[in-house]
């Protein structure tokens, strides 16, 4: 597996308070090459700056998803012919 930092830049005590106060933590992933591969195609297809900005963006629009979801809401996919369907998540 291929080890990437994704994120924030937070230290642990004393003099980095300064940063903790900013509301900020370090997060690792360990992600397989495919994953990788994956967040780098989003990264460029979305003209991101950084993989931490690809990160927030899919969060948000997660957060986003599962609430609709919560509500009761579905997604509707319409494909280039005009059928509309379900999109069928993973929730």
């Amino acid at each position: 597996m291929t080890a990437t930092t994704l994120g924030y830049a937070s230290k642990q005590a004393g003099a980095d308070e300064k940063v903790r106060s900013i509301g900020k933590s370090r997060v690792q992933f360990d992600l397989s090459p495919r994953a990788i591969a994956l967040l780098t195609e989003l990264k460029e297809k979305t003209d991101a700056a950084t993989y931490a900005e690809v990160f927030k963006n899919a969060m948000k629009l997660y957060d986003g998803i599962i609430t609709e979801v919560e509500r009761g809401s579905e997604f509707l996919i319409r494909d280039k012919n005009g059928k509309v369907s379900e999109f069928r998540m993973f929730l």
